[in-house]
């Protein structure tokens, strides 16, 4: 589907009307390469911020020249720490997250539908079909996870399964699928392994912070320098207090910028499941009854929700559900992605035609 993505309902936060599909793939790729960027240079600076905090409370910084070399040696170990765990994720986080999630591969014999609809998918997709996997659980949810689409795999829960209809089916795995060829799954993998890392770096730094404190070293490290230097004691204060506040905002900030892709990125493979099927209702019946359900999928955490199809947490399913809007959430409401789903199948609204009386003769 090349022709313009188009709606004539200004309620819903539609595209200009010279927006294509390759326009919005093509913006995604380029905010995936800034975000990590951003988020790689964030893990660099909790680093740096993380063994400076320390230094400068234990008293090993007496100086400016001992601050300088923790801010570096942060720096170094953070960048070294990021690009492992980076690796890693790229190499095996997709075995992890299927482990995590309990899901079981199975062969097309075991369920020759489900296999059909993901290979005639993939074949329109222009990617090869992903491997298929079925977690064993009667909440309702799906999702794809990989490197690239050479590497990929898509699951599904057994509730699921059995609710949907073919169309319906069609259309989740479509959206899924979409996450794969639009390299979603990879982006996912890593944003998730960079904001592990800055959380547990943060919560880390602060608990031996007040280990140490409860334990008195607070104090004697205060005593530390006798007051010589007081210029360079100011300073270690003002870096101190930096560090701490950067140490507390930061899993909020890289949590929340990690939240505000996923939102979006789910709106573009849902019009992306529509391209493939050319049938949007069979999407839109599968998320009424994805918002429908409310039992909690056990396998699911807080580190692999935002790979789900609709947010699987018990957080996400009290009171207005699926349907409350949130910054803190990994997913946008579901009538909001069902009215795109409308939107984008909805003819623009023709020119008006010039009056009769203003029509020259």
């Amino acid at each position: 589907m090349s022709e313009a993505i188009h709606t004539e309902n200004p309620a819903i936060r539609g595209l200009p009307a010279n927006v294509t599909f390759h326009d919005l793939i093509r913006r995604n790729k380029r905010r995936s390469a800034l975000l990590m960027l951003g988020m790689g240079l964030l893990v660099v600076v909790v680093g740096m911020a993380v063994t400076t905090l320390l230094a400068v409370y234990s008293g090993a910084a007496s100086d400016e020249v001992n601050l300088v070399a923790s801010l570096i040696l942060g720096a170094v170990a953070a960048a070294i720490v990021a690009v492992l765990a980076g690796t890693w994720s790229f190499y095996g986080g997709s075995k992890a997250i299927l482990a995590l999630s309990g899901a079981r591969e199975i062969a097309k014999q075991d369920d020759p539908q489900l296999y059909n609809v993901v290979e005639e998918l993939a074949i329109a997709a222009g990617i090869p079909a992903p491997k298929v996997y079925l977690i064993d659980d009667s909440a309702l949810n799906a999702f794809a996870t990989g490197r690239d689409p050479q590497h990929a795999a898509v699951a599904i829960t057994r509730g699921l399964r059995e609710k949907l209809s073919r169309d319906e089916l069609a259309g989740v795995m479509a959206h899924e699928i979409s996450h794969i060829r639009f390299y979603d799954i990879r982006f996912a993998m890593l944003m998730a392994t960079m904001v592990g890392l800055i959380v547990f770096a943060s919560d880390a730094a602060l608990q031996m912070m007040r280990i140490h404190f409860w334990s008195g070293g607070g104090r004697r490290s205060s005593r530390r320098g006798g007051g010589d230097n007081k210029g360079a004691a100011v300073l270690m204060i003002v870096v101190f207090v930096i560090a701490l506040i950067l140490m507390i905002i930061a899993p909020t900030l890289a949590m929340m910028i990690r939240m505000a892709v996923s939102r979006e990125r789910e709106y573009l493979a849902d019009a992306g499941a529509v391209e493939l099927t050319r049938y949007p209702q069979g999407l839109i019946g599968a998320l009424e009854k994805l918002g429908s359900c409310r039992e909690v999928l056990e396998v699911a955490n807080r580190a692999t929700s935002h790979l789900y199809i609709v947010n699987p947490m018990k957080s996400a399913l009290k009171g207005q559900g699926h349907e409350l809007s949130s910054v803190l959430r990994t997913h946008p409401p579901l009538h909001d992605r069902i009215a795109r789903l409308h939107a984008l199948t909805t003819p623009p609204a023709a020119p008006p035609r010039p009056s009769a009386r203003g029509a020259k003769p």
